[in-house]
């Protein structure tokens, strides 16, 4: 028998002084079966980084065709395609030829393996861009992760501030490509 999908409602308080953008929004989570926390909670990054009103999480790992979060028109076309983790260029061209921008945010210890790798393939893409998490800061998101969270995520130049309670985590935020 199939695992099932575990669902986790959050409620986000963004505040990105980037863009001068305050909301609240309830969300709802799905972690794939073959999903790790920090996985899940790194695509709540990229939510709050790329906050728009029409951002949306895809299907996640069971869709090979789609990423992990999308901005789609009311047309069906795709105005921004996100990925997390350590996506191949392949992938990352699918989006290219899908959608007006890409983003691809890479974290975990295996990173500058990866970039090293894949580095001249993914710079020479056109409208992409990758960032990266260090994967010691990401790793502890794991820590604040629960079915029902209240998380507020605080955006400031290249800096992420994460808080739920009384527990706070800063992340750094890189610019690779």
């Amino acid at each position: 028998m199939a695992l099932k999908p575990t669902i986790y409602k959050t409620t986000l308080n963004l505040i990105d002084m980037n863009r001068d953008i305050y909301v609240t929004e309830k969300l709802m989570l799905v972690l794939h079966p073959s999903e790790t926390d920090v996985r899940m909670m790194v695509r709540l990054l990229a939510y709050a980084l790329n906050y728009d009103q029409d951002l949306a999480f895809s299907k996640g790992l069971s869709a090979t065709d789609e990423p992990d979060l999308w901005v789609k028109r009311p047309d069906g076309s795709v105005s921004c395609w996100i990925e997390v983790g350590q996506a191949s260029p392949e992938r990352i061209r699918k989006g290219v030829s899908r959608a007006d921008q890409v983003k691809l945010y890479a974290y975990g210890s295996e990173v500058d393996v990866w970039w090293a790798k894949h580095c001249d393939a993914l710079t020479g893409l056109p409208k992409t861009e990758v960032y990266s998490f260090p994967a010691v800061q990401v790793d502890r998101l794991s820590e604040l992760c629960g079915r029902n969270m209240e998380l507020t995520i605080t955006l400031s130049e290249d800096q992420l501030y994460v808080t739920t309670g009384e527990q706070q985590l800063e992340i750094g935020l890189t610019r690779l490509a």
